[in-house]
């Protein structure tokens, strides 16, 4: 039930978009278009500052021209600075118009500094001209306005940055506290609310990915459960009329069809009290009775017993506290896949707080690697008198009320490509270092 929690929620976590750097992808977003936006502005600002600039040069140079236009009608000699008489430098343009009766200005570029130009027709036909730079007091004004647009160009690319940095942190904080709080709730705590868990006042997408996941976590929950109790409750009604059967075919008349009858009845009961103890391993109600053990004699009897045939090795022995009879039924299911579905010989080996227990056959199935143990599926094409598949569902369930790691692999000759098959399958019991306490949970080392 847990695993498949585990990866629905993992799934919506996922659908959530947690990523690396959300805060910096959404920093540089964020400071890309600050950017954008500050070299637009900067550039109609300058082009706009340097029109009119040009403008206020032009309407002054026509003033100029036309009091020395005054002067010179009046005195007969030019008096004003920088007017000539048919200046051949003037524009063509510039020049046209002049001659067709008009008084006009004109503005050209000079080394990339620009050029005031005003001319006015005289009576006599010539061409009075006036040519004037673009004043220095003008230059700098521009330079100190580009100086000052490049400035707040960087201020506002740095506070963006800034501000992204502070709403994608905001943000991610959210999302990796809804993160956390989904996958306690995988690991089978009820209590856990992701949308009490992100906290905030503010309502945000994040609150309602939070009450979504929140609302398919009960959702999920209520039906797991009912599928639980009614799965126990099949399971126990079950136990009288098979207990019945049992003895019933106990006391036939010696034969194969005895032996056939008892067989099957056996098979059924054991098939029963697997599927209660799946039951109750699904409640989360089980605890353990700890113990101090020797590890390492407590699994050479116990190999001893189950698998004569298989060989133990003691590689480390350590005092573990434990419960014997849920390690026990591990270790026993653990044996009784190797024995059913590898090859021998079979290896057991204890190093420390580590269980490994290894067969010569075909290895693990592929989808027991990648998903873990399930119920009612043991990998194989022919299910007839192979098993019912609970054996390691109950291993990994008791694994989980020790507080232990049950992992499973295969194994292949070094540097091997995966399609090359297996030399065997390892299942690897991890024990803790410190027991669980009456109430399932583990104390808090200061």
């Amino acid at each position: 039930m847990r695993g498949y929690f585990r990866r629905l929620v993992a799934a919506c976590v996922d659908r959530a978009g947690i990523g690396a750097g959300l805060r910096w992808k959404l920093s540089a977003a964020i400071a890309l278009v600050g950017a954008l936006v500050a070299v637009v502005l900067s550039l109609v600002v300058h082009n706009a500052a340097r029109v009119s600039m040009l403008d206020n040069a032009r309407d002054l140079a026509d003033e100029r021209i036309m009091i020395a236009q005054r002067n010179y009608e009046m005195s007969g000699r030019l008096n004003f600075p920088n007017t000539k008489i048919d200046d051949p430098r003037l524009p063509k343009e510039l020049r046209e118009k002049a001659e067709a009766g008009r008084r006009a200005t004109y503005v050209t570029d000079r080394s990339g500094a620009p050029d005031i130009w005003a001319a006015v027709p005289l009576k006599n036909g010539h061409v009075m001209s006036l040519h004037s730079g673009f004043t220095d007091r003008s230059s700098d004004i521009l330079t100190d306005l580009d100086q000052a647009l490049v400035i707040g160009s960087i201020a506002v690319v740095l506070g963006g940055s800034a501000l992204g940095v502070l709403i994608g942190g905001h943000l991610s904080r959210r999302l990796r506290k809804a993160a956390s709080a989904a996958n306690r709730v995988a690991k089978g705590e009820t209590d856990v609310r992701v949308r009490e868990a992100i906290g905030g006042v503010v309502r945000d997408e994040t609150d309602d990915l939070a009450s979504a996941v929140d609302a398919m976590a009960d959702a999920l929950r209520q039906r797991l459960e009912a599928e639980r109790r009614v799965t126990a409750d099949i399971a126990h009604e079950l136990r009288t009329p098979v207990t019945g059967l049992l003895t019933a075919a106990e006391l036939l008349p010696p034969g194969r069809p005895t032996e056939l009858v008892l067989d099957r009845a056996k098979a059924m009961r054991t098939l029963v009290e697997d599927v209660l103890e799946v039951a109750r391993l699904d409640s989360a109600s089980e605890r353990a009775e700890l113990q101090d053990i020797l590890l390492g004699e407590f699994v050479a009897r116990r190999v001893a017993a189950k698998e004569p045939d298989a060989t133990v090795h003691v590689v480390h022995e350590s005092e573990v506290t434990t419960d014997p009879r849920r390690l026990e039924r591990v270790l026993f299911n653990l044996l009784a896949n190797a024995a059913r579905h590898g090859r021998p010989p079979l290896e057991v080996t204890v190093e420390g707080r580590v269980i490994r227990v290894r067969d010569h056959g075909p290895g693990f199935p592929e989808a027991l690697l990648a998903e873990g143990p399930s119920r009612f599926r043991t990998g194989s094409a022919d299910r007839a008198g192979r098993g019912h598949g609970l054996g390691l569902t109950i291993a990994a369930g008791q694994a989980r009320v020790l507080g232990a790691r049950l992992t499973f692999r295969n194994v292949r000759p070094a540097g091997a490509p995966d399609g090359v098959p297996a030399e065997g399958a390892v299942a690897v019991l991890w024990l803790p270092e410190h027991a669980p306490t009456n109430t399932g949970s583990y104390p808090v080392l200061t």
